[in-house]
């Protein structure tokens, strides 16, 4: 079995072995996956946190061994806290993203693979409890982040990848869809008790999860809706005040954080 990390910044995974197939999700730095096919250029991987399944060029790939995959599952890892940071060894300067991996970061140094990295940045503490005031800090850290369909980067970024990045900073592992995300965690049955970290999950006609955002104080939500943005939530969905209509209709509440 074959298996890789990402060593760039992000890298593209689509729903084709083609240049030209759509956008699914990103790979970010530090991500590990497991290469489940290859059709000519293209490996079919498995994501590893997420489990997530898509095509990356044979060329972005990175290639770990089965042991060093298997100790990457099997540990918890920091993510960078930058926007836009740097990892570097004696022969290159890699950029990183906020959100990104940093596997087996010991304050100073990483490991990729058999590359030791530095990286100087801020990183999330695996220690630290749900804190409200630190889950809103990320959260609207993404603010003005433009709406990209497959997109979990600042610089581009959809409302399942906005949701699973902030909670993955956060300490909780998301799947990557909305309609995956809301079987996760307990529901909250009025609007009036949602705080901050909970998740609103919006529905179509048809009754299928298309939307989801994160609760902020005060019945307020954020969530990537042509750009990452905050707006007012009540019982029947997210209103935009600037355009004096709601745009998504409310379907349930989810609280991942325990109330202790």
């Amino acid at each position: 079995m074959d298996y890789g990390i990402c060593s760039l910044s992000n890298v593209p995974v689509r729903s084709e072995p083609s240049d030209k197939a759509e956008l699914v999700t990103q790979l970010f730095f530090g991500e590990c996956y497991q290469v489940l096919q290859k059709e000519g250029n293209w490996f079919q991987i498995q994501i590893a946190s997420d489990n997530y399944i898509g095509w990356i060029d044979f060329k972005q790939h990175f290639a770990v061994t089965d042991e060093y995959f298997l100790e990457w599952k099997a540990t918890s890892h920091p993510r960078s806290l930058d926007i836009v940071q740097t990892v570097s060894s004696a022969n290159a300067v890699t950029p990183v993203l906020m959100g990104s991996i940093l596997p087996f970061f010991d304050g100073i140094n990483l490991r990729l693979g058999h590359e030791k990295l530095l990286y100087n940045g801020r990183a999330s503490n695996l220690s630290t409890e749900y804190r409200p005031a630190f889950l809103a800090k990320i959260a609207t850290t993404f603010l003005k982040a433009p709406y990209v369909w497959g997109g979990k980067s600042i610089f581009g970024i959809d409302c399942s990848g906005f949701t699973q990045q902030v909670m993955g900073i956060c300490g909780v592992q998301l799947p990557r869809d909305a309609y995956q995300q809301v079987a996760l965690g307990e529901e909250v049955h009025f609007v009036s008790l949602a705080r901050t970290g909970d998740l609103a999950f919006f529905d179509n006609d048809e009754s299928r999860i298309i939307h989801v955002g994160i609760m902020l104080d005060n019945q307020q939500i954020i969530h990537a809706h042509g750009e990452v943005r905050i707006d007012q939530l009540d019982h029947y969905g997210i209103y935009n005040q600037q355009r004096k209509r709601y745009s998504h209709k409310l379907r349930l509440i989810k609280r991942l954080f325990p109330v202790k």
